[in-house]
């Protein structure tokens, strides 16, 4: 039995993930209250299902500390479990906020707070919410909705789903630091010092996917000497986070505009760790999978 568990931050795309996971065949329930997850799982194992998706949020916030043992106990049980949680910056979660006028399932929890103004009082609610969210979000894959569209997200769970739940899976992601950090990154590498293909009029519009860009930046001895210094870097420690009980792994390669170099070395990198490991790749600022 296959279960994906989906948490994360109000605002965050839970929805969204969990109509991707459906659509790809899952038995999806929303807002199942932890207390009842081990007599849930019971039930569809006698009913003999196979893919379940159940989404859990902090409207359950007062038994959600029960889940981390749940989902050891469900291991033990041979059931395979992958956690995911979706995440967004605080501005990015006020925007949604304001921009659908709902209320965060935390607001009235705070209502004592009576006359500061409708945005703290948001952000702390947000703020609240991702204390309360803390020890499950160590205990996933996360994913950083701030900059992607529902569609990115839709292909990004079905990508994620479809890949062994028994190994490491390295996921690399290429980024423009204009546009923030992503949140979801377990290691971040900066390769905006690299010569930049933006200053070529006949590279600048295209993509790290496009062969001319391919071609200049392997001409680039200092492009090979990161890509090298990279590829060393993760292959000394991955067998330490295969020890520490690690099912997914996020590379995040940043460069200006998420164009060029960041994206050419994400396919670099996964075309290498693909032959030994189950390797996910992703281009957030051109939508590539």
């Amino acid at each position: 039995m296959e279960i994906v568990l989906i948490t994360g931050m109000s605002g965050s795309g839970k929805s969204v993930a969990l109509h991707a996971l459906e659509d790809a065949g899952f038995y999806c329930v929303d807002n199942l209250p932890p207390e009842l997850l081990l007599a849930f799982v019971d039930l569809e194992q006698q009913h003999h299902a196979q893919r379940v998706a159940i989404a859990m949020d902090v409207r359950s916030a007062t038994s959600l500390p029960l889940v981390p043992q749940q989902l050891k106990t469900l291991r033990a049980q041979g059931v395979e479990v992958k956690p995911l949680f979706l995440d967004a910056t605080t501005d990015t979660l006020v925007r949604r906020y304001s921009e659908t006028r709902r209320r965060h399932p935390l607001s009235q929890q705070l209502s004592a707070h009576g006359e500061q103004d409708e945005r703290r009082a948001l952000i702390d609610a947000i703020e609240l919410e991702r204390e309360l969210l803390g020890a499950l979000r160590e205990q996933s894959h996360v994913i950083d909705t701030s900059v992607i569209r529902p569609a990115q997200l839709q292909g990004y769970v079905k990508t994620l789903i479809s890949s062994p739940g028994a190994q490491l899976t390295l996921v690399f992601e290429s980024f423009a630091f204009k546009r923030g950090v992503p949140s979801d990154a377990d290691f971040v590498f900066d390769v905006r010092m690299l010569p930049n293909p933006h200053y070529e009029p006949g590279l600048r519009h295209l993509t790290g996917l496009d062969f001319p860009v391919q071609d200049f930046l392997q001409s680039q001895a200092d492009v090979m000497q990161m890509h090298e210094h990279i590829t060393r870097f993760l292959e000394s420690w991955l067998d330490a986070l295969v020890r520490d009980h690690r099912s997914y792994v996020t590379v995040a390669i940043g460069c200006t505009g998420g164009q060029h170099r960041s994206v050419y070395l994400v396919e670099q990198l996964a075309k290498h760790f693909g032959a030994q490991r189950v390797t996910l790749k992703r281009h957030r600022e051109i939508g590539g999978l």
